[in-house]
């Protein structure tokens, strides 16, 4: 082969092989578009078919009688869905609702912030007298312990499922000690503080008889103000008899009838048709604003969406 026809021949094939790989990286556009677009064809439907009920939530049910129900669900601390302030709200909202016969309260938490938990039985105490006439019922789900006990004790009866874990009455705080390892491993701690129990609960410092019993009294006064609160709205409805109702044990919501800590067995169902006589229940539970829960949708779409695709997402949805 002359060294011409070699030449154009190599050019040929280079050209050959550059038009192929546009070609490839075209198909390749287009099939990520074509996806893409598939994608957002999904997340639009999806958004379409919940906005009806996304506009649900936001319009009031006017006055029609109905059971007003908010729900407690989850950890109770500051921002979240179980924060003192967007509960409050839901029964500040179920109360003042004209159509509103009695309100229920669905608990479903292990408890948490005593400070958020006190604010919403202050709240609770505070809305049953101003509406006397209508009453405010605490059903449990899965569990209503600890603050979450603490709240339902406002509450003018409680009602529960005989799975249900109830109680806890108790407080606690915990941490760790490290000084056993820092020792082994030759590290030595370096802490600068203004005051002298500044430092207490470094969790890198020696124990203090001192702090531990400074702490323990303020577990115990934060207690005491738990089970006076529990008195106070359960009254002579406690078992007398029994000296471990405080004491931090949970029970089944079975046991928890027996101890005086609630009143009877039944589902939210039930409450609304047999105790209210509504069996017709509105949602007054604080759910964000329109936009948030159309993107809290969205995101739970495009996670699940990415999960089974083999996309990033590995952690789970709540």
């Amino acid at each position: 082969m002359a060294t011409d026809e070699r030449d154009d021949w190599a050019q040929a094939t280079l050209r050959d092989i550059a038009l192929e790989g546009i070609r490839e990286r075209r198909r390749a556009r287009r099939w990520g578009l074509l996806f893409k677009f598939l994608l957002l064809a999904y997340l639009v439907a999806i958004l379409l078919l919940t906005l009806p009920s996304l506009q649900g939530e936001a319009q009031m049910p006017g006055t029609a009688p109905h059971t007003a129900v908010v729900d407690l669900d989850g950890t109770i601390a500051a921002d979240t869905p179980a924060s003192a302030d967007r509960v409050i709200n839901g029964l500040e909202e179920a109360f003042s609702a004209s159509g509103a016969q009695a309100v229920m309260l669905r608990i479903n938490s292990p408890g948490g912030s005593p400070v958020q938990a006190r604010r919403i039985y202050a709240a609770i105490q505070r809305l049953r007298a101003a509406h006397p006439d209508k009453p405010l019922y605490a059903v449990t789900g899965d569990i209503a312990a600890s603050g979450a006990y603490y709240v339902a004790a406002a509450a003018d009866r409680i009602y529960a499922d005989p799975a249900s874990l109830v109680g806890s009455i108790g407080v606690i705080m915990g941490g760790f000690g490290y000084t056993g390892a820092m020792e082994k491993l030759g590290i030595e701690r370096r802490l600068y503080t203004a005051g002298r129990n500044k430092a207490m609960l470094d969790p890198f410092s020696e124990t203090n008889p001192a702090v531990e019993e400074h702490v323990q009294s303020m577990l115990e006064e934060i207690h005491q103000q738990f089970i006076d609160a529990v008195k106070q709205g359960r009254g002579d409805r406690l078992a007398s008899d029994r000296d471990d109702i405080f004491s931090g044990l949970v029970w089944t919501g079975a046991r928890a009838v027996d101890l005086g800590l609630a009143d009877a067995l039944a589902t939210p169902d039930e409450v609304a048709r047999d105790v209210v006589g509504v069996a017709r229940t509105v949602d007054y539970t604080p759910r964000g604003g329109f936009l948030e829960r159309v993107m809290n949708r969205l995101g739970v779409t495009a996670v699940r969406l990415a999960q089974r695709f083999g996309g990033p997402f590995t952690g789970a949805v709540r």
